[in-house]
């Protein structure tokens, strides 16, 4: 397989209610990643587009096709991926098996999300059904899920509340050093704790909020840094038949798929960008992907050690609980800011010392499939 590496990268700001249009969005960040690499659009031989929502929101289709006509750029070759709340990271995949098998020599990458577009209750029903359908049919929604799983955490390792509101602090913090970040305000553990029940015992600090905004990677033979790993893995879809509602089979999987591929070890790596849609999924995901044993994140939390200057940071740009989560572009959002952290580009208040590996880790649903990168550089 042809070493392939990162040669650029470029987002736009995630917002509550962007005022560009679906493709103007992606454009955007299509044109800021060309510009930040070494190529020209006439390189580019293969564009692959991540968005998950256009149908069911009833913005239309063929996204892949108006996207070329946008950038001006016929005759390459696109395709449209999907895969739910890891749509992006599974977008720049394609780009990289492309490029990795010589079907492609320059893949531009863009993940794009507007979910402005339809009214919350309509959004938040299109998001419930990447559930299993039983479950769905019962009502049960993602932050239902999540809920669950926060309180069996905090119950089976005698946790404290205050563990889950210090990772919404950290992320907050971390996003308000982010030009790009949805939310730039900073919390307190306090407020964390005290702001309104939405699946207890998590609270509203404690979810990812609705977003518009895009992202976008040039991925070439040739770059700044190198991609390590690039794995995805399946778990059990529903989440009620699974063994313990504490494991994220996928995570895990993808997780020891990428160490191997990469030739590292968790303790090899530098800092993380994990899919934080609540609070209790950055715990969990780094117990699974062997950063932290079995029920000893929450301690990490509260002691600071995944802090900027921490021992292991995480989720130096916000993750998706304040950079924001428009599904189709978040993994590639968190792909951008671990070549920003390699490049020494982040801005100061959020720049990773001495950092020279990072991982990415972008979860679809609740853990029905999990997609990992590792980068180098």
């Amino acid at each position: 397989m042809t070493d392939v590496a990162i040669s650029g990268v470029g987002m736009t700001d995630f917002e509550s209610e962007s005022d560009r249009r679906l493709l103007e969005l992606a454009a955007v960040a299509a044109e800021r990643a060309l510009a930040d690499s070494h190529h020209d659009s006439d390189e580019v031989t293969s564009i692959h587009v991540g968005n998950a929502l256009t149908e069911a929101l009833g913005t239309g289709t063929g996204i892949g096709n108006a996207l070329v006509s946008e950038l001006g750029m016929e005759g390459v070759a696109v395709d449209r991926v999907e895969n739910t709340s890891a749509t992006g990271a599974s977008a720049c995949h394609r780009g990289i098996q492309a490029v990795g098998s010589d079907q492609s020599e320059v893949a531009l990458v863009v993940g794009v999300e507007k979910m402005s577009v339809a009214e919350t209750q309509e959004v938040t029903d299109a998001i419930s059904q990447l559930v299993h359908d039983r479950e769905y049919a019962q009502g049960l929604t993602l932050p239902s899920f999540a809920g669950l799983a926060a309180g069996a955490y905090l119950d089976r390792y005698d946790a404290p509340r205050e563990a889950l509101g210090a990772v919404a602090a950290k992320n907050h913090r971390n996003g308000l050093a982010n030009e790009f970040a949805q939310f730039q305000k900073e919390i307190t553990v306090e407020e964390a704790l005290s702001s309104p029940v939405v699946a207890d015992p998590l609270r509203l600090y404690d979810c990812c909020p609705m977003t518009d905004g895009a992202a976008a990677a040039v991925v070439s033979e040739d770059g700044p840094v190198d991609v390590a790993a690039a794995t995805s893995a399946t778990g059990t879809h529903a989440v009620a038949e699974r063994r313990d509602p504490l494991e994220i089979d996928s995570v895990r999987t993808a997780g020891e798929r990428a160490f191997e591929a990469a030739g590292l070890t968790p303790k090899e790596i530098d800092f993380a960008c994990i899919h934080d849609a609540f609070t209790i999924l950055e715990l969990l995901e780094l117990e699974e992907l062997g950063f932290y044993d079995a029920g000893t994140a929450w301690e990490a939390a509260l002691d600071g050690e995944t802090a900027v200057d921490g021992e292991f940071p995480v989720n130096p740009g916000g993750g998706l609980k304040a950079r924001g989560h428009p599904l189709g572009a978040t993994g590639l959002s968190q792909i951008v800011e671990v070549v920003w952290q390699l490049r020494g580009e982040a801005s100061a208040d959020r720049q990773v010392p001495e950092a020279d590996t990072g991982l990415a880790i972008n979860v679809a649903g609740f853990g029905n499939n999990s997609v990992c990168t590792v980068i180098r550089a």
